[in-house]
């Protein structure tokens, strides 16, 4: 892991001596005692931490040099700043004078001190009294050096609540709610002294403040917010931004828990909540309130005055993204104020709506349009407001025309995990645009497909669930499709003496224009599928060598299994008869994908037995359509997985004991069937192209014809027949459907069985039609029988033995032998 040098550097900072370190600890404390600190105390700072960091044991530095250590936390010199941290962050802090320490550091406070509180503040007990001691920092008053620490305090007070929120009294959070309400609300409107631009005789007298500006140039009429703008900043305007970068967190962490006893489900009228919301508008009004009702109202305050200053036009381009960035934060924030008070939602509700017309026409805003959505969503039902238009919009124009935007992707569909119980009870749009929601992981598969793990059995319902099907398994052409689309608006429709991709001919073609537009579509219900789906396939196969088109097809098979876990919890017997109809269907119609074919073939495979499994007479509704499949000699050469599993569900389910409608004539039916296929491909040579058929097909389709005979006596003749000329046939020498020699002693050995096996029908029948308590043995628990006594016999007789031979010692002779 480390090379040789390495090595040894740890080596000799472990085998270290004491004597030796205290000499090298005096050393260090006279140059720490310099004017100036060069290479040789940086250099003597990283011996110091490699001698720390290289033991398991935790050393206490001598006092002296742990307090130059502390005062190095403020060194001008950033290097000199991290190295006393990692240093000090590797000791203990002196005995008995913990908060004298931590008091040291947090004098000094900048990142790397922060840090270092954190990291040594090891139980609740100390986190507790380091966050007394911050707030106890943050009511001094604001002193007018650089160096104040109540910028850096703030951040360190967020990041130890995120771990511990315990970690604050009652009359410390009404405290700080306090200085929450006097940053965000009362901070100075002129600008800080960086603002003057005087000449060389301008005197500190002679400087005139000069008012705060608004983004778009024009001087502010209103309180300070981040969004102000100056050429200099004063303490209490770093402290509004700080104060609102914590606030939702604050809001969230404190205030959610306490909401106001004022149920939206009571009988108060509208006009009262009115009363209530005009009363609270008022600032002399807010004055009464406490504290942390009051900070409600200045935050509801400062996000509507937020969204006032984004309405103006900023001078910069990274002024504009700030305004954005601002927008979410305020429609968030308002948004936990009105889930806290729901006196609020009538207050808040105007402004979010005018916000919504004003940017619902510029995609650019569409992240910011996300937090909007979940506003309404969390109280469009208590304001009455029609939602409709957002919902068209995130469901309809976000998907369909920003699905190749990764940060809009990531975004919305966070949303809709975090809130599916919600969509799924109060937003029927949302299930509706699942082909516009699957644009996304049609683009770029590897990166949302966790998020379509999650979401997508909330998408599968007993309306949708076939189309759904049809659409996942065309993700591939639908990731195709949404390529062509784009090089369609890029690349001139012809291209002089240039190669053109017959792919991209085909979308710009009118008469192909119907299949790809399907794919397209936004909402469900237009049809589960298209009758030209195999042109459509013919159309796209120069993009199955697509990089994109192949990252999709790879998930395809996972989504399917989610697919498949979904609909047997929901839907009926009926519409899983109508989902078997579209696995055999779609087995033939897939992109020509070679691995894409393979494990869907195997997907389907698996679904499709337990499908049967959960309900057998799917067998018996189904029993035509299965029958046409298995017939068909084709598919024991293309489609071998799936075939094999249609085979060996006919010859295991079709029967009266699982289903009553099961008749003679069907069982031969399905023989007949069965046996033209078997006795085709073991007497003629492969098709062209094509290899020899599976040996697990051949033993599948003999199985199946013993068990259809063994439940019609009548067919035992010609089954019997048939297993006695394949034996004489395969005894004659090689043939031709079966190259392994092995693989052919098998199947012969297997027809030996069979045939020996049918000629005793009774046995035969209950051998290959077994009944289900003998499939399923619980004898283990049936108090009826012996075996559980003779299980308990057995477990006593094996213990006893054991303890035994622990209990006996071994023979001398053994040990010498040894």
């Amino acid at each position: 892991m480390y090379s040789h040098g390495s090595e040894s550097l740890i080596k000799q900072a472990r085998g270290i001596q004491e004597p030796e370190l205290q000499k090298f600890y005096s050393r260090l404390i006279k140059l720490l005692q310099g004017k100036e600190l060069g290479h040789e105390t940086i250099d003597s700072l990283q011996r110091l931490h490699l001698i720390l960091s290289a033991t398991k044991y935790t050393r206490t530095l001598p006092a002296d040099l742990q307090n130059r250590l502390v005062s190095l936390l403020s060194s001008p010199v950033e290097q000199l700043q991290v190295l006393s941290s990692a240093v000090l962050r590797e000791t203990l802090s002196p005995a008995g004078q913990e908060a004298n320490y931590n008091q040291d550091i947090s004098s000094q406070l900048n990142c790397h001190a922060a840090s270092l509180l954190l990291a040594q503040a090891g139980s609740q007990d100390n986190l507790s009294s380091l966050c007394a001691l911050l707030l106890r920092s943050l009511e001094n008053r604001p002193s007018d050096g650089p160096n104040h620490s109540a910028t850096r305090t703030l951040p360190i007070v967020n990041t130890i609540l995120t771990h511990s929120p315990q970690c604050l009294t009652e009359d410390q959070v009404t405290l700080m709610s306090k200085k929450l309400v006097d940053w965000l609300r009362y901070a100075s409107t002129t600008q800080g002294s960086g603002a003057s631009s005087g000449g060389f005789f301008t005197g500190s007298r002679s400087r005139q403040p000069l008012p705060i500006a608004e983004l778009d140039g024009t001087v502010s009429g209103d309180f300070f917010t981040v969004l102000c703008v100056g050429q200099g900043f004063t303490e209490d305007q770093w402290m509004n931004v700080y104060s609102f970068s914590v606030l939702r967190h604050w809001l969230l962490t404190f205030h959610s828990s306490e909401v106001l006893t004022c149920d939206v489900a009571d009988d108060r009228s509208e006009i009262d909540g009115s009363v209530v919301s005009m009363v609270s508008a008022t600032s002399s009004s807010s004055r009464l309130l406490p504290p942390k009702e009051r900070l409600r109202e200045k935050a509801f305050q400062y996000c509507q005055r937020l969204i006032e200053q984004c309405d103006r036009k900023a001078q910069k381009r990274t002024d504009t993204d700030l305004q954005k960035a601002c927008l979410v934060e305020a429609v968030c924030i308002l948004d936990c104020v009105c889930v806290e008070d729901a006196s609020m939602v009538y207050r808040a509700f105007p402004c979010i709506k005018a916000l919504f017309g004003r940017l619902s026409s510029d995609l650019s805003f569409a992240r910011v349009l996300l937090p909007v959505a979940q506003f309404y969503l969390n109280h469009g039902e208590m304001a009455a407001v029609d939602c409709v238009a957002m919902w068209r919009l995130v469901f309809g124009r976000f998907p369909n025309e920003l699905f190749n935007d990764p940060f809009l992707a990531h975004e919305l569909l966070r949303f809709l995990r975090l809130n599916l119980e919600s969509l799924q009870l109060h937003v029927p749009q949302y299930t509706r645009h699942f082909p516009n929601l699957l644009k996304f992981l049609a683009w770029d598969s590897p990166a949302v497909v966790d998020d379509f793990v999650d979401l997508l059995p909330s998408l599968v319902t007993s309306g949708t669930a076939l189309e759904l099907l049809h659409t996942l398994l065309d993700l591939p052409c639908l990731s195709a499709t949404l390529l062509l689309q784009l090089r369609s608006m890029c690349l001139p429709i012809s291209e002089s003496g240039g190669r053109s991709l017959a792919t991209m001919d085909a979308f710009r073609n009118p008469s192909f224009r119907g299949l790809f537009l399907f794919l397209l579509r936004g909402e469900a219900g237009s049809g589960d599928t298209i009758d030209r789906l195999s042109t459509l396939l013919e159309l796209l196969s120069e993009a199955a060598d697509w990089p994109r088109v192949v990252q999709c097809a790879q998930t395809v098979p996972i989504l399917l299994h989610i697919f498949f876990n979904t609909i047997i919890t929901v839907a009926d017997k009926a519409l899983l008869g109508q989902v078997i109809l579209v696995l055999l269907e779609r087995s033939s119609l897939l992109l020509n994908i070679p691995k894409y074919i393979v494990e869907i073939h195997r997907v389907f495979s698996r679904q499709l037995i337990r499908l049967c499994k959960v309900h057998p007479t799917l067998v018996m509704d189904q029993s035509h359509e299965l029958l046409d499949f298995a017939g068909a000699t084709s598919n024991v050469y293309s489609k071998e997985e799936i075939y094999t599993h249609v085979v060996w569900a006919l010859g295991e389910y079709l029967s009266v004991s699982y289903d009553s409608r099961c008749s003679v004539r069907l069982i031969t039916s399905c023989f007949e069937a069965l046996e033209a296929v078997l006795f085709e491909i073991t007497s003629s040579a492969p098709p062209p192209g094509t290899g020899c058929p599976a040996p697990r097909v051949i033993t599948t389709l003999m199985n199946a014809l013993a068990k259809l005979a063994s439940r019609s006596h009548d067919l035992i003749p010609r089954v019997s027949l048939f297993l006695s000329k394949m034996r004489n046939v395969s005894r004659s020498g090689s043939v031709s459907w079966c190259v392994d020699e092995e693989d052919l002693v098998s199947i012969v050995t297997l027809g030996e069985e069979l045939w020996s096996l049918l000629k005793m029908p009774g046995v035969a029948q209950s051998v290959l039609n077994p009944p289900p308590h003998v499939t399923t043995p619980q004898w283990h628990r049936d108090t009826n029988v012996a075996m559980p006594l003779q299980l308990r016999t057995l477990t006593r007789l094996t213990q006893a033995h054991a303890s035994h031979a622990l209990l006996t010692p071994a023979s001398p002779s053994a040990h010498t032998s040894t």
